[in-house]
């Protein structure tokens, strides 16, 4: 199950790959203008912390499927690495989608909001779909429901196509849609952290160094030598 940030934060992106197993990085246009940078240079910036081996997800900005296509074809031509085309999943979207798989160009279909969008998004040839769980949530929608009937759309059908869910709001949310069949999550680096986070996890740790500590007067295993028994 994939594992991806969702940010274009430099300091972020160290952080996070240098402590956990990540994947990849996606982007969209959004969080790219938060950064204030130059996009080619600020992508090239990710490879090179992420290095060539991860995915990173990049997102086309025009609307028309021919359009859509040379936007495609100029960020793999200016980007090394892995690099997969985030598609907004509309009527022209698919389109490009399906130009783009006979060119062998990896494609993400994004913005999911129902299992039907997902299902065409897959037939057209994208390899990953992206439902967006909380905003389906805001919607009044229910987004783990979505997640759930397009994995059981995939794998009924047998389609060549992951899910990498998107859009949490907090870690309960990335748990519902891990037991319901997501391929994937792309998350904040917040809540990436927060996938960790449990006070008694501290507090065991606390209490083992404690006790270590008042039996033996020393607080690494390396110090051994300096035990007194």
């Amino acid at each position: 199950m994939l594992l991806v940030i969702d940010s274009a934060n430099i300091e972020d992106i160290k952080e996070l790959v240098d402590y956990f197993p990540i994947d990849g990085v996606t982007t969209n246009p959004s969080i790219i203008v938060k950064e204030k940078k130059n996009f080619l240079h600020l992508l090239k910036e990710i490879r090179d912390v992420i290095g060539n081996d991860r995915e990173l997800y990049v997102q086309t900005l025009t609307f028309k499927a021919t359009e859509i296509v040379e936007e495609a074809k100029y960020i793999i031509e200016k980007v090394p690495g892995k690099v997969v085309i985030k598609i907004p999943a509309t009527i022209e979207g698919i389109k490009a989608i399906k130009i783009l798989k006979t060119l062998g160009i990896r494609t993400m279909a994004t913005t999911i909001y129902t299992p039907l969008q997902g299902y065409v998004a897959a037939k057209a040839g994208a390899s990953y779909v992206t439902p967006y769980v909380n905003r389906i949530d805001n919607l009044a929608g229910d987004g783990i429901q979505v997640v759930k009937e397009l994995t059981q759309i995939l794998d009924k059908h047998k389609f060549n196509c992951q899910i990498l869910a998107a859009s949490f709001k907090n870690v309960q949310q990335v748990h519902n849609v891990c037991v319901n069949g997501a391929h994937g999550v792309t998350l904040a680096p917040d809540i990436i952290k927060n996938l960790l986070s449990h006070p008694s996890t501290e507090a065991n740790v606390s209490m083992f160094n404690d006790d270590w500590y008042k039996e033996y007067g020393v607080k690494s295993l390396l110090n051994q030598n300096d035990v007194k028994i």
